[in-house]
């Protein structure tokens, strides 16, 4: 392990000195040394994820698939939205865009006397051990991800973001980052908003992201397999989340404010709250207004028309409720 870390660390050195560091020297960008090499530390991470997926879940694709491809555009387009969001080019937008804001938000806070309230301290002895820490703060981030998944689905608003995400109808092992960019935006402000909240150490907070990214990308992988009956209440695989996006929904089920199997990790929180379906199958996926029968609902072919039509959906969108969604 520690050997692995070290080679890491010298990789991010060196990529940093070698490229990023002038790079930045002779676009007048000195003032962001110390961010950029949090950023190669990023870029690395997504390199190394995306290694993973094509050796590892890219074999188990071919080997033993839900169903054949016939639509590889969309695949690509899918393949684009990773790399936007695993290579860092996603995280320094937000840099630019949401990071002067939040670092006067923080400032405001600390002069008003605002305290980060750090789970790890509840219980000394215990909670304060590396392995209990991490595995508590795992569990709060995927509970709000729980939540914040039906949230998704319950405002009609939201759910016009979102809808980016489910029309896919390939869904592979790069679907997991097709998403509308406000809606990650979103979701990113509240994940960061939590992690300064709870006093998660910035290390644990890199492991937690990194973890949850892998097993989403694996759940979204075009793979016949589940973890059988016990496993499946354990951990989130292909064929639970695949019922989640179902094609197979009718007007009542799908949509804002319905579904099921919305947990991105662990089942249980799907079992806890009633949204958990087991015994599916292995169900067609997109959104049931995309067939004829439903209108033949245009999301878009592009990486640019599915954000441009994501964010007229969004304006169009006046109540809560499936209804809403389907005008």
């Amino acid at each position: 392990m520690n050997t692995a870390i070290e080679l890491f660390d010298s990789a991010q050195q060196w990529l940093f000195e070698t490229l990023v560091q002038p790079m930045l020297f002779n676009l007048g960008l000195s003032g962001f040394i110390e961010d950029a090499y949090d950023g190669t530390m990023w870029l690395l991470i997504g390199v190394l994820q995306i290694t993973l997926i094509v050796v590892v879940f890219g074999t188990l694709q071919r080997l033993r698939p839900v169903e054949p491809l016939v639509d590889r555009h969309q695949v690509r387009i899918d393949i684009l939205y990773t790399l936007i969001h695993r290579l860092g080019l996603f995280r320094v937008a937000l840099f630019f865009s949401i990071q002067p804001i939040w670092d006067a938000l923080s400032g405001q806070a600390s002069v008003s006397g605002f305290t980060t309230f750090h789970v790890d301290q509840l219980w000394p002895g215990v909670t304060d051990i590396a392995w209990v820490s991490f595995i508590i703060y795992l569990l709060i981030f995927d509970a709000v991800d729980y939540f914040y998944h039906r949230a998704q689905h319950r405002f009609a608003w939201f759910w016009s973001l979102h809808a980016v995400h489910h029309s896919q109808r390939q869904m592979t092992m790069w679907s997991d980052n097709r998403n509308h960019l406000l809606d990650s935006v979103l979701r990113s402000i509240v994940f960061v908003l939590v992690s300064k909240l709870i006093g998660v150490p910035p290390g644990q907070f890199i492991l937690i992201v990194v973890l949850s990214q892998l097993v989403e990308s694996y759940s979204h992988a075009n793979i016949r397999m589940s973890f059988g009956k016990i496993g499946e209440r354990l951990l989130v695989s292909p064929k639970f989340h695949r019922y989640h996006h179902s094609i197979e929904y009718d007007e009542s089920t799908a949509g804002p404010a319905h579904g099921h199997n919305f947990a991105v990790l662990f089942p249980i929180w799907d079992i806890l709250f009633g949204t958990a379906r087991y015994n599916t199958g292995y169900a067609k996926t997109g959104i049931h207004d995309q067939e004829p029968a439903g209108g033949s609902r245009d999301y878009g072919r592009s990486f640019l028309a599915q954000q441009w039509l994501g964010l007229r959906r969004m304006f169009g969108s006046k109540t809560a409720g499936f209804e809403s969604s389907q005008k």
